[in-house]
């Protein structure tokens, strides 16, 4: 019963992650090649093939481990997407819509998964449980991602994006953190609330605005959708 428990669970929570994340990807090197950049079309990474995106530790181990020791968060990445912005035509615009492309297709889908809880009731009685869980599980995962990756910290998303829209007095000190944003996005999210725990303080602001984020993302994704 536990390991059928356990099969359940991975399968209805890998598979939306999995096709989150690639798409995310594909969706830059697909937005890049139309503006000028053909390093990922080249590489074959223009595709929403989920093997072509796969890196075998973010994807799929860092995840599957994260569920089985019952983790509270699920988090995992594909292999990105190559861009050489300077390829682009209008450098500094044009990697605001590259960038701009992963958390909007990440919308697109978790769209997608509301709008097809519609279709429920024409599915198999013995499926539907499980097609029910991974839509729900793909709507709440690709807004997560979405806003995750909007976070205004280079590499993510959300930082290329104020690097190409902020005055360079303040996007060339920006850019210079890309080097760190991993570590700066560990210290932010595990250290400091570690730390501040440790004092009896609740440091954990990036966690809790992300969380109501979501929340209020959710809300209107459902209610567009006619799930409310």
């Amino acid at each position: 019963m536990a390991s059928n428990f356990t099969l359940y669970s991975v399968s209805v929570w890998i598979l939306p992650l999995l096709f989150a994340i690639t798409f995310h990807e594909a969706a830059h090197g697909f937005v890049a090649h139309r503006l000028g950049d053909n390093t990922a079309y080249e590489l074959g990474r223009v595709s929403f093939n989920p093997l072509r995106h796969i890196d075998p530790f973010g994807t799929v181990l860092l995840p599957a481990m994260l569920l089985l020791s019952h983790s509270p968060f699920l988090f995992g990445y594909a292999k990105p997407v190559p861009v050489n912005f300077r390829n682009l035509r209008n450098p500094r615009l044009d990697m605001v819509w590259v960038a701009l492309a992963g958390p909007a297709t990440n919308i697109v889908l978790a769209l997608a998964a509301a709008l097809a809880f519609h279709a429920l009731p024409l599915a198999p009685a013995d499926w539907a449980p499980w097609i029910a869980d991974n839509l729900k599980n793909a709507l709440v995962i690709n807004v997560v991602l979405a806003i995750f990756n909007m976070m205004p910290i280079p590499p993510l998303d959300g930082g290329r994006v104020a690097v190409g829209l902020l005055p360079r007095p303040l996007a060339d000190p920006l850019s210079r953190l890309e080097p760190f944003g991993m570590l700066i996005l560990i210290g932010i999210l595990i250290l400091l609330p570690l730390a501040g725990s440790q004092f009896g303080l609740n440091l954990d602001v990036i966690s809790a605005i992300m969380r109501t984020l979501t929340g209020y993302v959710l809300w209107l994704i459902l209610l567009l959708t006619g799930n409310t």
